[in-house]
């Protein structure tokens, strides 16, 4: 079991606990436990960048490179930060226990 912190822009928490393999990427466990500020209006193709999320700086060397299309993605974003990251692009993984994630007020 591994858990991910989602953070929404006005603080609010929502802790999400799920079994890695049985939930593809970080998107899919906000989407399952319905976690506000997360669209995912592609179903997770790395075509919308409306599951976009702050990742927190600690974890970031902790994730997966960055590939070409989700930087692409990114780049549509006037709120991008060093931090930003699609969670469609987040393989669930035993190693993200723990992770934390902050969405953004508006998803575009």
């Amino acid at each position: 079991m591994s858990r991910i912190l989602f953070i929404e822009h006005d603080g609010t928490q929502h802790p999400v606990d799920v079994t890695p393999g049985a939930i593809p990427s970080v998107m899919d466990a906000a989407v399952s436990q319905g976690v506000p500020g997360i669209d995912a209006d592609c179903g997770g193709f790395c075509s919308c960048a409306t599951c976009h999320v702050f990742v927190r700086e600690d974890w970031l060397d902790k994730l997966p490179p960055m590939a070409r299309n989700e930087d692409a993605m990114l780049s549509l974003r006037p709120d991008r930060k060093a931090n930003s990251r699609l969670a469609c692009q987040l393989p669930l993984t035993e190693d993200l226990d723990g992770l934390v994630v902050t969405t953004p007020e508006f998803q575009y």
